[in-house]
């Protein structure tokens, strides 16, 4: 069990940070991501060279489970998204207590 924390918008950083989600999950891996501050903005960052929603998209169709801190939604002025679920903080120390690695972007 993997758990992916997100904290960026920066395109490379969640782009990167979703091919490695990617990659777990293909490896067999049940992965769970966390998109906390700037990071509940990383589905509207893509780029040409950065294709964020498709690594996104992928994910999830893969079987990953996005959530999306609902603060973070509010404090960003953002709406919640079919692509992740509305979350809190019990939700990630769910996600770190239950998870054998944790890994940060």
């Amino acid at each position: 069990k993997v758990g992916v924390i997100i904290y960026s918008n920066d395109p490379e950083t969640a782009w990167n940070a979703f091919r490695f989600g990617n990659f777990a999950l293909a490896s067999g891996d049940n992965v769970r991501a966390f998109l906390i501050g700037k990071g509940v903005e990383c589905h509207l960052c893509s780029t040409d060279k950065f294709n964020v929603t498709e690594q996104i998209q992928a994910f999830v169709s893969g079987g990953g489970k996005i959530h999306a801190c609902g603060t973070c939604l509010d404090i960003h002025q953002l709406k919640p998204s079919a692509l992740f679920t509305v979350a809190t903080l019990k939700d990630l120390h769910d996600i770190v207590q239950g998870s054998d690695k944790i890994v940060t972007f």
